[in-house]
């Protein structure tokens, strides 16, 4: 079946799929990094007990996760220029991508919150803790703990979504794939070669996730 496959093209494309690489990697690591960020705000108003900072959260993490992210991309991407307000394409998918993934890392940062054991908390409110003392030693370790593996599951999400920037002509892997396979016709090497560069950055993200789940767990023995 691949007897025509040609490695000659391949190579021939590399520095551009090296480019598209460099570009996916610095997109989904900035997204990421956004996303922890926006996750963490979104899920502290979420469980807040003040209502001008819970029902806002609960609107954005609802509506995020009830419209599909390539609808977002394009409002972004056409419907803010319409308002005055003109992002670059790069930036348009960065803010895409951190707005859609916060609104699930909230989710699972506040499922993590919510299964630490209640008597837990109440033993450490018997032994004095303050608020701060009790999340730092009691409940962080563990929502982090059980975090940690879907944290990994929607970063990995987040990378591959990261291809639907490519109909915003973003130079991303999948454009390179795309560009590819209009100038050659090479669909097969083209998008082969695309999937091999995928799965080098989710077996990355997978060692980076045991790695630091081991830890974790060390210093929880500990």
């Amino acid at each position: 079946m691949l007897a025509d496959f040609n490695l000659r093209i391949i190579f021939e494309y590399l520095p551009l799929f090296l480019t598209g690489l460099r570009s996916t990697f610095f997109i989904s690591a900035v997204s990421i990094f956004l996303a922890l960020i926006a996750g963490t705000i979104a899920c502290a108003c979420r469980i807040s007990s003040i209502k001008l900072l819970k029902y806002p959260a609960i609107a954005y993490i609802e509506i995020i996760r009830s419209t599909p992210l390539l609808v977002q991309i394009y409002f972004l991407y056409f419907g803010l220029p319409t308002l005055g307000i003109r992002v670059p394409e790069i930036q348009t998918g960065i803010i895409a991508l951190m707005l859609n993934s916060g609104a699930y890392i909230a989710e699972i940062i506040r499922a993590g919150i919510t299964s630490v054991d209640d008597g837990q908390i109440e033993a450490g409110v018997a032994s004095g803790l303050n608020y701060f003392q009790r999340m730092r030693f009691i409940i962080l370790p563990q929502a982090l703990g059980a975090t940690v593996p879907p944290l990994l599951g929607q970063s990995i999400v987040l990378v591959k979504d990261s291809a639907l920037l490519s109909l915003i002509s973003v130079m991303e892997l999948t454009r390179v794939g795309q560009t590819m396979t209009s100038e050659r016709f090479m669909p097969t090497e083209a998008f082969l070669t695309v999937a091999f560069f995928y799965m080098c950055i989710y077996f990355c993200l997978k060692a980076l996730a045991d790695w630091s789940q081991r830890k974790l767990i060390y210093r929880e023995a500990y």
